[in-house]
């Protein structure tokens, strides 16, 4: 037995093949050919496999989503079968005697340039789409497998670490597990392990080597060993808590359409957080009662440029009118840091945790902020749509913000774009300097929702995806838990609802105090719903105390 030990970061017990995560080389480089009549039929090849591609994924999103979405695809398949565009590509072949790739690289450049500068707002957007097409034929002339996971079966992923970047392009119908070398509880793997429920390990270390891609693995994301060919007595631990998890999953089963409330009467809002539109269906599945962060940087970091406000609109609206009049909280661009996006152009560095991020983007670049503003507004008319402001500071920020959401409505107004004027605004508490002038953010705003992950780090000085840091990151920290109580007294004094969206709030044994420090809500992975359902309805409010927020 070859045991791998880890930290667990997702609960869970799952078996399958051990694959290692391939980064392909997808750097584009000139080369002189002398057969232009093979490479021509490698790009008639990879383009045909590009229009079945698209052709399948039109089908999918009219079945699941409708004809709007479809009609992306759809379009995107026109441009591979364009005539300019393929004249363009025959041509810088032709008269350069080059390789398909730099020929489908130059010509989606031009044509990109082409459409951005046009006049009309339309045809601008469509400069995102040529560079999209022109990704998809290069990564089928340069065999990048489609979803990154080159198996005919699901497999336990493993990598040195995931980028958001490379989560959002995975098949994640082939996952039963993730397995890192680095990493930590609060990565964008374990987030997205959390958010799909399957087992998750982080900080393996290089025990965990490439050389075991393909043998047969089990994973127990809640101590975080993974093994190979486990003994007879590992198998039947492993097995047992297998039983005893699908048990208790079809227990909580029993929770869905419960109120959310405890036995003597105090209600929580229970809602989910998600980081794509095809999200919502956990969230449905697992009986959110809302959406409390939809981390809007996904649809950037899933982008080759920046997208479009029709693009953001359309995103937008989809999880709003799933959610049928539930609400949907919205958070604006939050990006730098350890999410970066190279079309952004940010300078390095030393301490991006602390410099040009999230909100300092969108006030230096309105232009961005107005874009993703006005597709929020749009989206508003279809649901119960609400805007979050992330690393907030300071009073004027909040009134910038306020400032631009007023200008954008006045804009939407003036053209007679539907859109909902009561729509909330509220901000995300996660620096300290935020929980010390909560009185007054209070009084400018809807609600707050403190982003636990974040307001740790800033209040222990302890770097959020340091894995060796251990029990110095300590979100149970009585200082942390105080900021909590500060931020949720001033809320309440304002008359302002407050909630949590950072991976704290799923922490059941927390729940207790939760209800005693006040909070009105807990927006965590759709997985997690169901169990603190259970947890709530079996508490007595007026029981929780405050005992965590005393130092030991």
């Amino acid at each position: 037995m070859i045991l791998i030990q880890g930290k667990g970061v997702s609960k869970g017990v799952a078996k399958g093949p051990l694959y290692f995560f391939q980064r392909p080389d997808t750097t584009v480089v000139k080369q002189v050919v002398s057969d232009l009549e093979a490479e021509k039929a490698r790009l008639a090849a990879a383009q045909a496999a590009s229009m079945e591609q698209l052709s399948a994924l039109a089908e999918k999103c009219r079945e699941e989503a409708g004809d709007e979405t479809a009609i992306l695809f759809e379009t995107h398949a026109m441009f591979v079968e364009d005539e300019d565009f393929v004249e363009c590509m025959m041509d810088i072949m032709e008269g350069e005697s080059c390789n398909a790739e730099y020929a489908v690289e130059q010509a989606g450049q031009q044509f990109a340039e082409m459409f951005a500068a046009m006049d009309d707002a339309y045809m601008q957007a469509r400069s995102a789409d040529i560079k999209d097409v022109a990704r998809r034929i290069l990564d089928n002339l340069m065999g990048v497998v489609a979803g990154g996971i080159d198996s005919d079966v699901p497999v336990i992923l493993a990598a040195d670490d995931l980028a958001p970047s490379e989560t959002l392009q995975l098949d994640k119908s082939k996952i039963l597990a993730f397995a890192t070398q680095g990493g930590s509880g609060n990565s964008h793997t374990a987030i997205l392990a959390r958010t799909m429920g399957i087992p998750a390990i982080c900080g393996a270390g290089d025990a965990l080597k490439e050389a075991y891609s393909g043998r047969e693995a089990y994973i127990d994301g809640e101590t975080g060993a993974l093994y190979l060919e486990p003994d007879d007595v590992t198998l039947g631990v492993l097995i047992e808590k297998k039983r005893k998890q699908d048990e208790m999953k079809a227990l909580l089963e029993t929770m869905k359409g419960k109120e959310d409330v405890t036995l003597d009467g105090r209600k929580m809002m229970l809602y989910c957080n998600i980081g794509s539109p095809e999200d919502v269906t956990s969230v449905i599945d697992n009986d959110g009662q809302g959406i409390g962060l939809f981390r809007s940087e996904f649809l950037y970091l899933a982008a080759s440029d920046y997208p479009s406000e029709e693009e953001q609109f359309q995103a937008y609206k989809k999880v709003a009118a799933a959610m049928n009049g539930k609400r949907v909280v919205i958070r604006t661009l939050d990006i730098g840091a350890d999410k970066q996006v190279d079309y952004f152009d940010m300078k390095k560095e030393e301490n991006p945790a602390m410099g040009v991020r999230a909100i300092r983007i969108c006030l230096n670049r309105p232009e961005v902020f107005r874009t993703q503003l006005r597709a929020l507004y749009r989206a508003s008319a279809y649901g119960k749509v609400a805007i979050m402001f992330p690393m907030i500071t300071s009073v004027w920020e909040v009134k910038e913000c306020k400032r631009a959401c007023a200008k954008v409505m006045a804009e939407l107004e003036a053209e007679g774009i539907p859109f909902n004027k009561d729509t909330e605004i509220g901000i995300m508490i996660e620096t300290p300097s935020s929980v010390f002038v909560s009185d007054q953010l209070a009084k400018e705003v809807d609600f707050f929702s403190v982003g636990t992950n974040d307001l740790t780090q800033y209040t222990l000085a302890c770097d959020r995806q340091a894995n060796d840091l251990g029990k110095f990151f300590d979100p149970h920290h009585p200082a942390v838990l105080r900021a909590l109580k500060m931020a949720t007294d001033n809320a309440h004094k304002a008359g302002i609802w407050i909630g949590i969206c950072g991976e704290l709030g799923a922490d059941i044994s927390l729940l207790p105090t939760f209800l005693a420090i006040g909070i009105d809500e807990l927006s965590v992975s759709p997985t997690s719903v169901l169990p603190l359902r259970a947890e709530l309805r079996k508490s007595i409010a007026k029981t929780c105390t405050l005992e965590k927020l005393e130092l030991n």
